[in-house]
């Protein structure tokens, strides 16, 4: 049990650590460099503050489930200002459930604990998969609506 406990305050301090960087540089910093990315758009981020103030409690949960995700949720988090209990209750439960998964089935296989680590790995592989995939889908299409129409 102590290993889950410290796990999680582990998960929930570096998830903090990320809010606060989100809320230090903040909406504004943001949205300029939004501004000079190419394949980015202000709209871009504003839709994505707009489904963040109505999903934000659920994609803080979620997301400690996806890699990847699992860290940089916290930023957004940060820069919208989610109420800190709130970020906190959601990352906590998120983290103890995930590292609960691991840490349990890691005492379950006993000395075969290494097992966890080949079927993590496909876990991990296909959610990076997913979002790269997503990401070439959404640089295509942006590419294509940027290019000029012939005349």
């Amino acid at each position: 049990m102590a290993v889950i406990v410290w796990a999680t305050a582990g998960s929930v301090a570096g998830a903090l650590v990320l809010y606060a960087l989100g809320a230090v540089f903040g909406r504004q910093r943001l949205l300029r460099v939004a501004d000079r990315l190419p394949l980015i758009s202000i709209d871009d981020v504003q839709r994505a503050e707009r489904w963040f103030a109505r999903r934000g409690g659920q994609a803080v949960l979620i997301g400690r489930f996806v890699p990847v995700v699992r860290s940089l949720i916290s930023i957004p988090a940060g820069v919208e200002r989610m109420p800190l209990l709130k970020f906190t209750l959601y990352t906590t439960i998120g983290s103890a459930l995930w590292n609960s998964l691991f840490v349990l089935l890691g005492y379950a296989l006993g000395s075969r604990w290494q097992q966890i680590g080949a079927y993590s790995s496909y876990i991990n592989n296909a959610a990076i998969g997913l979002i790269g995939l997503a990401l070439v889908v959404i640089v295509v299409r942006r590419l294509r609506t940027r290019r000029p129409t012939p005349q």
